[in-house]
């Protein structure tokens, strides 16, 4: 195993489990590195991905773009063909729902919420899962991506609320209102009480929650 992996697995060994109550098997544990997106507007996509997540474009081609944001070669490639089409039933088929990203603080999640909102986007879905708290956006191409950010700071108690009874009596958690969360923490709310009231429905969705499973 390589050293990210071994440092994984020291700090979320005394909580991590499989889900039979057995220790996980021992074999290598790979990180996650990318995902491969097909799109029928490579541009408009490319674009998109840059301004959301401050991608940088590392290769470009003319029907495919690999973009990073750190020393990777690349997070995700965005590839285009002439005979890809788009799929209008798409959200009631099965494959991937979302891709996820993480910020390190709620402020820098609520930071993105206010670039996104003044360029008029606003996100599909918002909602405090409990363990992290989750703004989602659709990208040119109808795809969701989750933007989130841990509300214990430590994986280790993401991972404790994960086995806990609460989250097994709701893992989706209440929506949650972002502009209500910018008046409270420019107030002087601390991220962590936000964390804690809106789990507990304090700052309720005023607009369409859309959880975009099967219609």
């Amino acid at each position: 195993m390589n050293e990210a992996t071994v440092q994984l697995t020291g700090r979320l060994a005394p909580v991590l489990q499989s889900s039979n109550g057995e220790a996980p098997p021992s074999v290598p544990r790979p990180a996650f590195h990318h995902v491969q997106l097909k799109t029928v507007r490579l541009d408009e996509m490319v674009s998109w991905y840059v301004d959301l997540l401050g991608l940088v474009v590392t290769h470009r081609g003319s029907g495919a773009a690999w973009l990073t944001n750190d020393d990777a070669n690349h997070r995700i490639a965005i590839v285009s063909t002439p005979n890809l089409v788009d799929d209008p039933d798409k959200l009631r088929h099965t494959g991937l729902h979302h891709t996820a990203w993480e910020y390190a603080t709620l402020d820098e999640l609520l930071e993105i919420y206010v670039h996104m909102r003044d360029k008029g986007q606003l996100p599909h879905r918002t909602v405090n899962h409990g363990p992290i708290t989750s703004f989602y956006y659709e990208d040119p191409d109808g795809n969701s991506v989750e933007l989130q950010n841990d509300n214990f700071g430590d994986w280790r108690e993401s991972v404790q609320f994960f086995q806990s009874a609460a989250f097994a009596e709701d893992p989706f958690g209440p929506g949650v209102d972002p502009e209500a969360l910018l008046v409270a923490r420019e107030a002087g709310a601390s991220t962590r009480e936000l964390a804690r009231r809106s789990y507990a429905g304090d700052f309720p969705v005023t607009r369409p929650n859309d959880r975009r499973l099967a219609l």
